[in-house]
């Protein structure tokens, strides 16, 4: 397939797994949960399509064309700098994070995000009642994070495009964290 024109098309959910899409034009369109996994997406136009969700793993992404109205294609947290970011663990406590400048982080197509470092602020309930000294990462229990020393994530996958690899997951907002789950 080369060529195609998808333009303003709702294609939520489609299936579009080891395709030739080059030069595809999906402008406009809503490709929120499309599986693109493998497909050869070079110079394709996502301007101002919507990718949340959409699995974008090991795909051919030259020269693929998007613009400010493109959703979920950049990353979600800044790409430079230190922030703030939020985690969800056991027993509901919500971890504040600094995620300093020289962190390696990533974001594929949806509002969470890695990094492979992060010092840990607070642990507090998700209602911030009541403050920890320790929480529980819900994917790897051994992974304990504590009020005042760094976590770093050992094997940082750096690959974006890989929504569920190693590293710490985080939210760019606490709202965001406790709605995970």
């Amino acid at each position: 397939m080369r060529e195609l024109n998808f333009q303003g098309q709702n294609l939520q959910g489609r299936t579009f797994v080891n395709m030739d899409l080059r030069g595809a034009n999906f402008k406009d369109a809503n490709l929120v949960g499309v599986d693109f996994r493998g497909s050869d997406l070079r110079g394709v136009n996502f301007q101002g399509a919507n990718l949340f969700g959409s699995d974008l793993e090991n795909t051919l992404l030259d020269d693929v064309i998007y613009d400010h109205n493109t959703k979920y294609y950049e990353m979600y947290c800044p790409s430079e700098g230190a922030f703030l970011a939020y985690k969800k663990c056991y027993n509901y406590r919500i971890v504040q994070l600094l995620v300093p400048g020289d962190a390696k982080r990533t974001s594929a197509t949806r509002n969470s995000c890695r990094c492979d470092k992060a010092k840990v602020l607070s642990i507090k309930s998700e209602d911030s009642t009541e403050s920890f000294e320790e929480a529980t990462s819900y994917v790897d229990e051994s992974f304990i994070y504590k009020v005042g020393e760094w976590a770093i994530a050992e094997n940082f996958n750096e690959d974006r495009w890989v929504e569920s690899t190693t590293g710490i997951h985080f939210f760019m907002t606490r709202e965001e964290a406790i709605g995970y789950l």
